[in-house]
């Protein structure tokens, strides 16, 4: 007979799920939100949030047995890591992306994912990015939720990979420009230039201009694998772009990244990257495995696959860093100055 704990570990994965719609459904409550205030009863928690009492215990019960909540006596308090991401108006919160972007979008989709692997298309009703953002409440959904949780990596890109010579930076499928925004913070001469489909866009140009950024971050709606970019460019940032789109196409990316960027200037792709071997890490590969249902054609990247491509189109000096702990990685490198 196996172990037991063969069993458990098997039962936590078919059964993560609810653990997930435990968390998404006390974002969409506001009970953290409610408990950063102080302490609370169940029945406070029930009143401030019209949630029935009965039930809304049954909610508590399980967000005190994952750990996202505790409970003393009677009442209910934030668990650290809660009180520090799933709060509204912290600095570190993001619970916008996963209660509106990962709950009402990522996860309705998974439901296709067999039909994406068998290559059975007809059921799935975004075919790609493009036909997905043509749709403008999916565009707004999808790109506010984004920005917040591109922020802190954009910040952290930013401070890593010295842009401190480059007057332009153009950020292909830069979303609403969170990255942008953070690169042109620090480095008060670089212009910025991001490429997206217009509904995503117009969001970023509010945000840009909220930011009191839009004198130097302007916008191209098109489609990265159609539109022709600008030229002559200091630096070109792709970030999520890579996962998004058929991986028989990233070679021609990179190729027209090399042809549009000025010699000496600096590429820098930032994506859910499994590590060479492909023996994980898990949330790296199931991000690699969620795009599937929308981009059916999408690669598994790793940072190898990602430096032979960028070597076969010309750029050198190619480095690897891991940036969001056991998600992301960014895959840097030159184009050699003329000789």
């Amino acid at each position: 007979m196996k172990p037991l704990g063969d069993v458990e570990k098997i039962s936590g994965i078919a059964f993560g799920f609810m653990a997930s719609k435990a968390l998404f459904s006390a974002l969409h409550l506001g009970v953290f939100d409610r408990l950063a205030e102080q302490p609370r009863t169940l029945e406070e928690l029930a009143n401030l949030t019209e949630a029935d009492a009965p039930q809304l215990e049954t909610l508590l019960t399980g967000l005190v047995a994952i750990d996202l909540l505790e409970k003393e006596d009677d009442t209910y308090l934030n668990a650290s890591e809660s009180d520090t991401y799933l709060v509204r108006g912290k600095p570190n919160y993001y619970g916008d992306y996963l209660c509106y972007q990962i709950d009402r979008q990522m996860y309705p989709f998974m439901e296709h994912l067999v039909d994406a692997l068998k290559g059975q298309t007809e059921r799935i009703k975004y075919e790609d990015y493009e036909t997905w953002m043509a749709d403008p409440e999916q565009a707004r959904l999808f790109s506010e939720s984004q920005h917040h949780g591109s922020l802190g990596p954009g910040a952290v890109v930013a401070k890593r990979i010295d842009l401190s010579q480059a007057k332009t930076l153009l950020d292909v499928g830069g979303g609403t420009g969170a990255f942008s925004m953070m690169m042109a913070k620090r480095y008060p001469e670089l212009t910025c230039t991001v490429l997206d489909f217009p509904n995503v866009i117009k969001l970023g140009e509010k945000l840009v201009a909220e930011a009191d950024l839009a004198k130097r971050i302007g916008f191209i709606g098109g489609n990265a694998l159609k539109t022709e970019w600008p030229g002559q460019q200091d630096a070109i940032l792709m970030s999520y772009l890579m996962s998004g789109v058929p991986g028989d196409s990233i070679p021609g990316l990179l190729d027209t990244a090399f042809d549009r960027m000025a010699p000496g200037g600096t590429i820098i792709l930032h994506d859910f990257m499994v590590e060479d071997d492909r023996a994980g890490p898990p949330l790296a590969a199931m991000w690699a495995l969620q795009h599937m249902v929308f981009t059916p054609r999408a690669a598994s990247l790793t940072p190898g696959f990602l430096a032979d491509l960028l070597e076969k189109s010309g750029f050198t000096s190619i480095r690897t860093m891991s940036l969001i702990p056991g998600m992301t990685k960014v895959v840097h490198a030159r184009k050699p100055r003329a000789q």
